[in-house]
């Protein structure tokens, strides 16, 4: 079982060793706002599960398993970011937004709103009905707000 931290850590992981080819406890610390400290307890946390390595000269490395997860973790983030900008949600939103949904969703409730995004993708005019529902919407919302 792991926490929403170590879940987090992966996907930095994860993410530094695609853009670089490494990560360090500086890099995770810098891109997370932690402290190197915090860093180098939870590499040993995911090294006990078997997730990470560290090794001299190249840092922190994920395990096969390691690495499994943090992509899943990373196409999580990306797939809930995707499906909070199809509702229209501003980008500032959506950053803060996903960090506090995607360690709460079940598997299946992914699943489902994984093929919602799809589907929207493939469909574009039941995106922009959507949209323009919205649209409508929001303008009844103001007339009501007015009339208060």
């Amino acid at each position: 079982m792991l926490t929403s931290s170590m879940e987090d850590y992966l996907e930095k992981i994860y993410e530094l060793m695609k853009d670089k080819g490494y990560a360090r406890v500086s890099d995770i610390a810098s891109s997370l706002s932690v402290q190197p400290s915090s860093v180098t307890k939870m590499i040993q946390k995911l090294d006990e599960k078997k997730l990470v390595t560290y090794e001299k000269y190249r840092g922190i490395v994920l395990t096969p398993r390691g690495e499994q997860l943090g992509k899943l973790m990373k196409q999580r983030h990306k797939m809930l970011e995707e499906f909070l900008r199809i509702l229209g949600v501003s980008e500032e939103t959506i950053q803060n937004d996903v960090e506090g949904i995607e360690h709460h969703v079940s598997p299946s409730t992914m699943d489902a709103l994984n093929n919602l995004v799809l589907f929207f993708h493939q469909n574009q005019e039941c995106l922009d009905e959507f949209n323009e529902f919205c649209i409508e919407l929001e303008e009844l919302k103001q007339v009501d707000r007015d009339k208060k």
